[in-house]
């Protein structure tokens, strides 16, 4: 086992991106056009909600603004954007969809496109895979003839989505199809499965039959097999209501001129391939970033780590590597993040901003234009404030800016902007009494300021203060720069970016939080106020914070789910109740609904193992289990994504008890017996080993080795550049002076081409044999495999 998890490799997804606005919205003309759609986003993998926004009121080209980030736990095939409208009091109607295929989403990787908006067809709606075996075998009838048979075997299927929330009861249809003939069977059905075994075996006549003397070599007629095949279909059985398509794929049945034997996994596709009539339904602008990560092995990342982790003790820093990838990859902002997480997880974020701040400052003429630019310095201190300081900003901004948000009190004071009826001194007084509550929750937060941040500030106001050592306000304008203007005005203005609010604020109240986000920002760049002095003295300085003793409670995630009621013996819906989650760095809780009093309380400390459930424990798709001092926790999450969420944000936090199980019961027990192990004592210890759990700090959730991963990706794809600074360091190393091709040089920080040359040199070489690696781990999966089935019709 231990020798299997050294050599695995781990594919990790990713989505993030922006759901921009809609345009047009609706059909053009006929009787469905309507003025005042009230239309809302979803996110689909495959046919799975796994994020909605929120209704945008009355506009057919609504601004939609919802930023979305999640890792994908399982595999898709299609990533789906569908419209709706929203019903008041019938469902929801969808207005259109904007489909792309896993394969095509690097087209539009990290740039926003409008996309026309495609109908919502039933029949097109599908997902899942199908295993199929077909076969030809010679039949000797009783008059001595003979003939052909093909026998198709549907063995199973896998990842059928759920109809109204719950498993399926699918079934399938079988049929040989040819230009005279259609014949038809059907399997049992399966109940409440989303992965359902069928093992049925049927048989078709392929040919008429023949004179035994007169056929050889099971040859089937080339007339007959050039026009038939095997359509499969797979749907879910309506009982009383109408039974719902699943997803189709059709085999020519000539694949078996060549083997007669075949055998492989198909992928289920739109019926007649998903073409239906097209209506001008407007269009959808996106973001979308898709990013698949092979993380490799551990121990090959350590060449890469250790010369990463070594860039703050090389001198000068622009000859580290941490440095280097910053060069090179200027344009690309995500190349920033995963250098931070690294340093950051080992400890060693501090030293390394510290060296490249000095840098900056050398080549920083005037005091007053001090962290301005959008430099490395200024990136690397962006990104730690933004996975530090996220606790810190939930603290300090979330009940002031719930207020602002759910009071909607308008203040507008531009002239032009003001409405009908507003009165711009009331508007003023709002405002101000708005700037006065953030303000004050700010500079009255330093004890809640992360220790890191805090580090971080005392190093740049040491070295402002020894750059421009004729400026006393520097020292405070080298922090507020960051404080006020990179980190709390940010976060006010786009709330919804640090999870301080669930959506994108409306334009009424986006507006506020632009003019409050504006005069933070002004009050924030005086560091003559005796306030903001108080307050970045405190936060930059070597003096102890006060503190309780006790840590702050911070919640780590809340929402709607399904909790099985605890102890019941039997498996019923009725056991299943709404409830609203909520877990902390000191408990698990939860409520009736959102704001009520607990219910249950289970104290951290308590919890001895998260776990998935079989779909089979309860029938019911992403289910989990918390084990603590009593009896098991059940719940049932909204989807693939938050049900893995759930799982590790509550590993993470429960990560270092002391009476952590090791192992676990996968299924349920009922009417006496588990059912994974059918273990008839209630109290038999677990029969699967326990997840083990990756120790990172539960704020940053850092994974080490899929940052190295990415940043090996990132020097990979800017491998030309890499190569044109080696030519640079090698020029001034020779000449003893600038390069002659200036154009292409000038970009790179040089000041000791040696050294420089000697860390490219050292990087190229990892890089060399970590791609050695994925080459030699990384082979495709046969096409038609589990892993890599079959796309459309073969033959």
């Amino acid at each position: 086992m231990a020798e299997e998890e050294d050599t695995r490799i781990r594919i990790l997804q990713s989505l993030r991106g922006k759901i921009c606005e809609g345009k047009n919205l609706g059909p053009c003309s006929g009787p469905n056009r309507q003025r005042d759609l009230c239309t809302f986003c979803t996110i689909s993998l495959d046919q799975e909600e796994v994020f909605r926004t929120k209704v945008f009121d009355k506009s057919l080209s609504p601004f939609y603004g919802e930023d979305f980030y999640f890792e994908i736990p399982r595999p898709f095939q299609c990533l789906s954007f569908y419209v709706f409208a929203k019903g008041v009091f019938q469902r929801d109607l969808p207005v259109g969809k904007v489909s792309i295929r896993k394969e095509e989403l690097c087209k539009f990787s990290g740039k926003e496109h409008w996309f026309g908006l495609q109908p919502v067809d039933p029949n097109s709606e599908v997902q899942g895979k199908v295993h199929l075996e077909m076969r030809l075998n010679e039949l000797i009838i009783e008059n001595g003839s003979m003939c052909q048979q093909l026998l198709v075997r549907i063995i199973e299927c896998q990842g059928l989505p759920l109809i109204s929330g719950q498993n399926c009861d699918p079934y399938a249809t079988v049929s040989l199809v040819g230009p005279a003939r259609s014949d038809q069977k059907k399997t049992k059905v399966k109940k409440k499965t989303s992965d359902p075994q069928f093992e049925e075996t049927f048989n078709f006549e392929v040919t008429r039959p023949n004179s035994y003397t007169k056929k050889s070599n099971f040859q089937v007629e080339e007339e007959d097999i050039e026009k038939l095949e095997i359509k499969v279909d797979l749907w879910n059985n309506g009982n009383l209501a109408q039974d719902v398509f699943l997803g189709e794929t059709r085999v020519s049945v000539k694949i078996l001129r060549n083997d007669h034997i075949h055998r492989a996994w198909y992928l289920l596709q739109p019926k007649g391939n998903g073409k239906s009539k097209t209506d001008d339904l407007g269009s959808l602008r996106l973001n979308v970033t898709y990013t698949e990560d092979n993380v490799l092995p551990s121990a090959c990342y350590t060449p890469l780590r250790t010369l990463l982790l070594k860039s703050p003790d090389i001198k000068p820093i622009s000859a580290s590597a941490a440095h280097i990838l910053g060069d090179i990859c200027r344009e690309r902002y995500e190349a920033v993040l995963p250098v931070v997480r690294l340093l950051l997880h080992h400890s060693r974020l501090v030293p390394f901003v510290s060296a490249i701040t000095v840098l900056e400052l050398e080549n920083t003429q005037e005091a007053n234009t001090i962290f301005r630019g959008n430099s490395l310095a200024t990136r690397c201190i962006d990104d730690m404030m933004k996975i530090v300081g996220r606790s810190y900003l939930t603290v300090t901004l979330k009940p002031v800016l719930d207020e602002i948000c759910e009071s909607n009190k308008t203040c507008e004071i531009d002239p032009i902007k003001l409405k009908e009826g507003d009165n711009v001194e009331v508007n003023k007084e709002n405002l101000q009494g708005y700037v006065q509550k953030v303000f004050s929750s700010i500079t009255q937060s330093s004890s809640s300021c992360p220790p890191l941040m805090c580090d971080v500030f005392r190093s740049l106001r040491h070295m402002a203060s020894k750059r421009f050592p004729d400026d006393p306000h520097v020292q405070y304008s080298a922090v507020s720069s960051f404080v006020f203007l990179r980190f709390f005005a940010v976060a006010v203005l786009s709330p919804h970016t640090f999870q301080l609010r669930p959506h994108h604020p409306d334009l009424e109240v986006s507006r506020t939080l632009t003019l409050i986000s504006k005069t933070i920002q002004t009050l924030g760049s005086w560091g003559s106020l005796s306030k903001n002095k108080l307050f970045l003295d405190e936060i930059s300085s070597n003096i102890s914070k006060e503190s309780s003793g006790v840590e702050d409670s911070v919640v780590l995630k809340e929402g709607e789910i399904q909790k099985r009621a605890q102890g019941r013996k039997r498996i019923g819906k009725r056991n299943f109740k709404k409830r609203w989650l909520r877990v902390t760095n000191r408990e698990l809780s939860y409520h009736k609904h959102r704001g009520k009093e607990a219910l249950c309380i289970i104290p951290v400390k308590n919890i001895r193992a998260v776990e998935k459930l079989y779909e089979s424990a309860f029938n019911r798709k992403n289910m989990f289990q918390v084990l603590h001092n009593e009896k098991p926790l059940y719940v049932q999450a909204g989807n693939c994504v938050e049900a893995s969420e759930w799982v590790e944000v509550l590993s993470q936090v429960s990560r270092c008890n002391p009476d952590r199980l090791g192992t676990f019961h996968p299924s349920a027990y009922v009417s006496g017996a588990w059912l994974c192990c059918r273990s008839l004592s209630d109290s038999q210890p677990g029969c699967k080993p326990c997840t083990p759990t990756l120790l990172a700090n539960l704020q940053l959730d850092i994974d080490c080795d899929r940052e190295t991963e990415r940043i090996f990706s990132l020097l990979t794809s800017s491998y030309s550049k890499l190569q044109k600074m080696e030519d640079a360091c090698a020029s001034i190393a020779v000449y003893q002076g600038p390069p002659r091709e200036q154009d292409d040089y000038s970009l790179f920080t040089i000041q000791d081409p040696k050294e420089t040359f000697h860390t490219v040199r050292q990087i190229t070489h990892i890089l060399e044999e970590l791609q050695r690696e994925h080459d030699t781990r990384s082979g495709t999966a046969q096409y038609g495999s589990q892993e890599n089935p079959i796309v459309g019709k073969t033959s």
